[in-house]
């Protein structure tokens, strides 16, 4: 298995450009930038929130994990809000298009919680706030999974891992890919359709046009066991697309609740596997909530039954 890369200097220099001018148009606030080793690969994070400017070593922090081709800032709506109070950890994931350099093939689960295992250490972060979107929050429960005790709770925002990834979301990804290439006039129009509000973030559009070149070589995302699920030992909270295109939500919910009754699970009416751009004022005020030490009450679980059956399947971008 090879590493991740751009297909050649040309074209890493394309999205390394576009990708520095848009952090510097899109992140609010100071911000201080991070590169930790790891066997993996080195790995950009951008630090923001209380004492930014010292790096490493925060404590209560929370750590923000990208969907699958994203990095750090696919959260540039969030950031502001959740380091008011904490200390944010915006990461490009090893293997992803963004500041991080894969230098060692990440062949499964195990080797992705090793690396974000690695990563936390380098970063010094105790007690932290893991939130993982889609592919990220595959990886934030596989290193619940694999190396307990550094994480003190997860939000996981429509995660992958709970049904095999098939043309459902293939076909979403697709549409949604092709709809972003579309006018900027018609692309509300087409966002309605097919479920996928990434593609009226124009800012991300064209990041997502400059890594065109980058050849992505991570592993697919396995199906979480109920032994996997049982084995969660910190607060989690699951926030569900309704019609999500990566699994159905509410046979999702069911399965939390059988196998995970002290998680918190909510499947959000109206939203699809693009959860974090349909609903970002809703996310951040549940990330917020479920930080510690919020958190430390007893947590609820919740499923919403308003979810239509049988939504169609299209659309999103990660």
């Amino acid at each position: 298995m090879t590493v991740s890369e751009f297909k050649n200097a040309e074209a890493a220099d394309r999205f390394h450009g576009v990708y520095e001018e848009l952090l510097a148009k899109l992140w609010p606030g100071s911000r201080t930038m991070l590169d930790v080793p790891t066997r993996f690969g080195t790995t950009r994070v951008v630090r923001t929130g209380p004492g930014a400017g010292t790096g490493t070593g925060a404590r209560d922090p929370i750590v923000l994990l990208p969907a699958s081709g994203g990095n750090a800032l696919m959260w540039h709506r969030y950031v502001e809000a959740l380091s008011r109070e904490h200390a944010v950890y915006a990461v490009d994931t090893v293997g992803e298009p963004g500041g991080s350099v894969q230098t060692t093939p990440i062949a499964d689960g195990r080797d992705a919680a090793a690396w974000l295992e690695e990563l936390l250490v380098g970063l010094g972060a105790t007690n932290a706030h893991i939130v993982g979107c889609s592919y990220g929050g595959w990886i934030a429960l596989k290193h619940q999974i694999h190396h307990p005790g550094r994480a003190a709770a997860l939000t996981l925002v429509d995660p992958a891992g709970f049904a095999e990834v098939g043309w459902r979301f293939y076909r979403w990804v697709i549409v949604g890919g092709l709809a972003g290439l579309a006018p900027r006039p018609l692309r509300p129009r087409l966002a309605r359709a097919v479920h996928n509000s990434a593609i009226l973030d124009s800012d991300l559009m064209t990041l997502m046009r400059a890594s065109m070149g980058f050849r992505r070589r991570l592993p697919k995302t396995d199906v979480l066991t109920d032994e996997d699920l049982q084995a969660l030992q910190v607060p989690a909270q699951f926030l569900l697309g309704a019609r999500s295109a990566i699994h159905h939500s509410d046979q999702v919910a069911e399965r939390l609740g059988e196998t995970l009754p002290t998680a918190r699970v909510e499947v959000i009416p109206g939203t699809g596997h693009a959860l974090s751009t349909d609903e970002p004022e809703l996310v951040t005020d549940r990330i917020l909530k479920w930080s510690p030490p919020q958190n430390r009450t007893e947590p609820s679980h919740h499923k919403d039954d308003s979810q239509g059956a049988d939504d169609p399947p299209l659309a999103a971008l990660g």
